[in-house]
């Protein structure tokens, strides 16, 4: 027999498969924009869920502001977040800081709550006024809103206790009683 060389042609060889660089750099990259496209379509479907629930948290409060209304004559007279919260659970009046025992017209474990305000989904405070400053209020309604989702607002009241809506600011607001 005869010894085998391994320069000789007679002898198998086997081809090495793989990827190329060239190949892996382009699955890579393939990956990477997909992933983006999903990465960015999550986050328009939860900003789109944030609206939707600040929405339906406005609604909630501007029918328990009628209930209140029902039950006290008036809205709370009030710019302070707090104060709205306290009314709305029953212990404030609308015209004064004066104590009461009434009964609660929010459902609060539908809200975020920190601080005695009530928040919206960005945790911030809802915007809430009625009647302050005292004089000169043609408003027929509360103003109630949320920031919305780039926080900017000014807050500014027009004469007459009308939202300033034209602002720069506040053009991704959320009013309960405009949308």
């Amino acid at each position: 027999m005869k010894p085998v060389n391994s320069a000789s042609p007679s002898c198998c060889v086997s081809a090495i498969s793989g990827f190329t660089l060239l190949e892996l750099l382009a699955v890579i990259a393939i990956i990477a924009v997909l992933s983006g496209i999903v990465i960015g379509a999550g986050r328009r479907a939860s900003e789109s869920g944030k609206v939707a629930r600040a929405k339906a948290e406005l609604a909630a409060l501007g029918a328990a502001l009628e209930t209140y209304k029902l039950n006290y004559g008036d809205y709370p007279r009030t710019d302070d977040e707090a104060q709205l919260l306290r009314a709305l659970l029953g212990r404030r009046g609308p015209a004064s800081d004066a104590a009461i025992s009434g009964r609660a017209v929010v459902e609060t474990a539908r809200f975020t709550i920190t601080g005695g305000r009530l928040l919206d989904p960005w945790e911030r405070p809802y915007v809430y006024a009625y009647k302050v400053p005292a004089g000169g209020w043609t408003n027929p309604g509360f103003v109630l809103y949320s920031a919305g989702p780039d926080g900017g607002d000014n807050a500014a009241l027009l004469p007459g206790g009308f939202p300033e809506v034209a602002s720069p600011a506040n053009v991704d607001n959320i009013h309960a009683n405009r949308n």
